[in-house]
Order: C-alpha cells, then sequence, then structure tokens
C-alpha cells in the first residue's frame, strides 16, 4: 500500500468541481506530489453551467482533464455518479497505489471503502465542513483550509495560528500527543519526533499540525509549552517537559 513520501507511486486524482474550489490547486497538487505521482487528474461537474466558469483556466495551467456531466434533474446529483463509475473503472485496471478523492461530499463514503477493500490508499481533502464518515473512511483526510490563501495574492495559509491556551485547552489534541509521545518514547521519555507524526496519523486520519497554523509538527509542540524538543543532528525528538523535572533523561 502507497505511504506518504515514498514519491514514486501512482495516483489517481478525481475532483468533484461542484465541492471543491480552484484557489486551493496549487497547494493540493504539491501536497499529491508529497503521496506520489498523479498519473490521471480528472474533474467532474457540468461544464455548460456558468458556476464552473473559474476552474477553466486552472485546468489549462495544470493539465487536469474535465469530464463532462449533464444534470439530468433537478436534486440530483450525476457528477457524484460519474465519478464513483470512473474510479471503479480506474481500480479494476489495477495500475494505481491509491486515489485521491477531492470533495466534500459524503456520497463518497462507500467509495472510499470500497477502494481502501480493495488494498489501494485513500488520501481524501475537503473542507472542515466534511461529514465525519467520509473523513474517516479514508486512510488521511486532508483539510483543504490548509491550502487557501488568505486574500488573492497573498501568500500563506488561512488559518490562523492558536494560541498556546487555546492549545492547551484542547484536551483531546493534548492527550492525543501525549499517547504518541509515550507510545514512541524510551526509558528516557524522549521519543523521536518521526514516529510521534506517524503515531498521530494512524490513529488520527485528519491530524495536520497546519490545522492549527503550524506548519511543523515541532513548532506546533513548541507552541503549546507542554513539551520539550532537542534537536540531535538531523533529528528532533520530544518528550513531556513534566518528565524531565521528574529528572528521566537528560537532552543531548
Amino acid at each position: 500500500m502507497a505511504t506518504p513520501m515514498e514519491g514514486n507511486s501512482s495516483l489517481a486524482v478525481l475532483i468533484d468541481a461542484d465541492n471543491a474550489n480552484p484557489a486551493i490547486i496549487e497547494g493540493l497538487l504539491a501536497e499529491i506530489a508529497r503521496l506520489g505521482v498523479a498519473s490521471v487528474k480528472r474533474i467532474y461537474g457540468d461544464w455548460t453551467t456558468p458556476n464552473l466558469g473559474q476552474w477553466k483556466q486552472t485546468l489549462l495551467e495544470h493539465s487536469i482533464q474535465p469530464i463532462q456531466q449533464f444534470r439530468y434533474t433537478t436534486g440530483k446529483n450525476a457528477t457524484d455518479s460519474a465519478m464513483i463509475i470512473d474510479a471503479m473503472d480506474l481500480l479494476y485496471m489495477g495500475h494505481f497505489a491509491g486515489f485521491c478523492l477531492i470533495s466534500s461530499d459524503s456520497d463518497f463514503t462507500r467509495l472510499a471503502s470500497r477502494i481502501r477493500e480493495s488494498g489501494r490508499s485513500v488520501y481524501g481533502f475537503g473542507e472542515k465542513k466534511t461529514p465525519r464518515p467520509f473523513v474517516s473512511a479514508c486512510d488521511r483526510f486532508i483539510y483543504t483550509e490548509v491550502f487557501a490563501k488568505k486574500t488573492e495574492g497573498e501568500q500563506g495559509p488561512i488559518l490562523k495560528q492558536k494560541s498556546d491556551k487555546e492549545l492547551r485547552g484542547d484536551t483531546a489534541l493534548i492527550n492525543h500527543l501525549r499517547s504518541a509521545i509515550d507510545a514512541a518514547s524510551d526509558d528516557t521519555g524522549w521519543a523521536h519526533l518521526g514516529p510521534v507524526g506517524s503515531f498521530m496519523s494512524k490513529t488520527a486520519n485528519d491530524f495536520d499540525p497546519r490545522n492549527y497554523g503550524y506548519a511543523k509538527l515541532s513548532g506546533l509542540l513548541n507552541a503549546i509549552g507542554l513539551f520539550e524538543t532537542d534537536r540531535r543532528g538531523n533529528m528532533i525528538f520530544v518528550r513531556e517537559k513534566q518528565k524531565s523535572a521528574k529528572g528521566k533523561g537528560t537532552s543531548s
């Protein structure tokens, strides 16, 4: 199964144009490039409608193939059906290690589960409003707000950095971090940051330090103030400050 940072796994990228914003495309494709190679890039919608006009230049710039799907009747989303059928056809071809599903629509929950049952990875991308069942059905889910820009032409994430007080008040986050550090730590209480991040992603597939306004996990940990980090060459280690106060090991 494909894993992040392999960089050479073939991926099928399928975008629901009705539930995605063209402003995220550069950050989205950069993120997908970290996961593998986007061998197929398709976007689905009724391109005869004016609301999808903003996508057209983006498609040309990034070589994304538009798939036309007319709306047969009001209230029924034929686009979703077309995307699901294409995904299953691509799955049966057997050429792809994983699929990237870009949508905030829960209609793709069963599709994500079916692809995973076939041994392929599923990376979901959608807004924070995405229903939990679809998020949980993916191997990893990334909220697209981390790719959006504050204003047109302005660089940087749209999500504001949370303060140390806000972060420490997030009980679920703190408990999750403590569990990850405890699972990856040695007898001194120090844990290599890499396994800590892996544990976080495996136990909460939508965890991402960018959701809190921090580019990296180390920055998030330092901002919280309850943990200390120690850089040893190219590696970073972390432990709870309380543990260091008890004399469990020393920083090298």
